[in-house]
């Protein structure tokens, strides 16, 4: 009876060991085991505007002629023209790059014929053009076009060293979202604590759009009048996303 009531004892002894064990585990778990921590997090939209320091004119040169032969080489004449043109006017040779050159036939399509034949040949010849001195753009289309140049495919400006731009437009931006996560804390009655995570994006300078400026070139050709080329502005625009800390969380 005894050997039975020491067992007895025994047995709820470890048990309540065991449950002891457990619940002070249990206890140490959560007491290792971090606070969610209150955050604010906001968005910055910021913006610069400066003034461009490049452009890029694209120009073409496109003939036909009755062989391939005549196309080209009627093609390589009017460019080297054009170029010697330019260069004349002082634009280094260097800053002069062939973008893409293509010599193919043209078909005409006769009723009652299912293939077609060819009536000539095409040659295009596209050249790109930069340079840093934005006020003489407009004579420099000129001079492509009096040394017949056919073509004007367009102008983009932009900058050669973007980083300033990006830098100030990045800084408008944590201004702006330092001011939203201000007043959010100011409306729910609390303190902005440290800064615990920041990520950026900058979007590319966007160019003058192509085809306005081809409309403003063939349009100023047509009257016999100075192309007028106005560079404006180009914009920068940053964003920022910002995870504040709430003070004392």
């Amino acid at each position: 009876m005894q050997t039975r009531n020491g067992v007895g004892f025994n047995v709820a002894v470890m048990f309540a060991i065991s449950m002891l064990l457990g619940v002070s585990q249990a206890l140490a778990q959560q007491a290792a085991a971090p606070m969610t921590e209150r955050t604010i997090r906001v968005t910055g939209m910021g913006e610069a505007r400066v003034q461009p320091d490049e452009a890029q004119i694209m120009f073409a040169v496109e003939t036909r002629g009755a062989t391939a032969q005549v196309a080209g080489r009627e093609n390589a004449q009017v460019m080297d023209r054009v170029i010697a043109a330019l260069v004349s006017a002082g634009i280094p040779r260097a800053d002069l790059e062939t973008r893409g050159y293509s010599l193919h036939p043209d078909y005409v399509h006769d009723e009652g014929r299912r293939e077609p034949r060819i009536i000539g040949y095409r040659a295009s010849n596209q050249v790109l053009l930069r340079t840093t001195q934005l006020d003489r753009v407009g004579s420099l289309i000129d001079t492509a076009l009096g040394a017949e140049a056919n073509r004007m495919d367009g102008i983009s400006f932009g900058l050669r060293d973007t980083a300033p731009a990006q830098a100030a437009a990045l800084r408008s931006a944590v201004e702006a979202a330092r001011a939203s996560a201000q007043t959010i804390a100011s409306a729910l009655g609390v303190q902005l604590g440290p800064i615990l995570d920041a990520s950026t994006s900058t979007d590319p300078i966007r160019p003058f759009p192509m085809m306005q400026a081809r409309g403003a070139m063939m349009e100023s050709a047509a009257m016999d009048a100075p192309t007028p080329i106005q560079p404006g502005e180009q914009t920068v625009h940053a964003r920022i996303s910002l995870v504040y800390s709430i003070a004392g969380s």
